[in-house]
């Protein structure tokens, strides 16, 4: 996809994301209030008492095909666990529980927050566009801080290891 393509598209792309927050405002809970025992080791209590999260039986996923965004078909037909959108995530009811994913959608808000609504949406775009879903960069830098979310006890700041990987992106490091 082009720049121009892109610019010209992100009013439909955000504007669909602002009126599935809307239809589902009333279904939100902020993150802190799940109790996960785990997160405020990574996240800040202002990023869990300001993200929200719905659980949903499937994912809400853009229209991007009738967008005339075929090339995303795959993505947008794609059966995801979770998918974040600003400072929301959408989480299937079957893997609601899920520590490790609530972890990994928070990973995405962090992202959205830095990158601001445009260049989240370009670079993710790009990203899948190139890499395809899982190697795309966002989304490698998710899982990677995930897994070891998983296999190590001991504690850091995932605010400031996404901060720091969006800057070594930004370098081309």
């Amino acid at each position: 996809m082009t720049p121009e393509q892109f610019q010209a598209l992100y009013p439909h792309v955000i504007g669909w994301i602002h009126q599935t927050l809307q239809a589902h405002s009333n279904e939100v809970r902020v993150v802190s209030s799940l109790g996960f025992p785990r997160l405020s080791q990574y996240f800040s209590g202002n990023l869990l008492s300001s993200t929200k999260v719905a659980v949903v039986e499937r994912v809400p996923m853009p229209p991007l095909s009738s967008l005339g965004l075929s090339q995303f078909a795959e993505f947008e037909n794609g059966d995801y666990d979770g998918i974040t959108y600003l400072d929301t995530f959408f989480v299937k009811r079957r893997s609601a529980s899920s520590e490790r994913l609530h972890f990994h959608e928070l990973v995405h808000v962090v992202q959205w927050r830095l990158l601001g609504p445009e260049r989240f949406l370009a670079t993710y775009a790009d990203g899948l566009q190139k890499h395809g879903y899982r190697q795309s960069p966002l989304e490698a830098m998710a899982h990677t801080a995930e897994d070891v979310f998983c296999q190590s006890n001991e504690n850091f700041n995932a605010e400031k290891l996404v901060a720091d990987e969006l800057d070594r992106m930004s370098r081309g490091v």
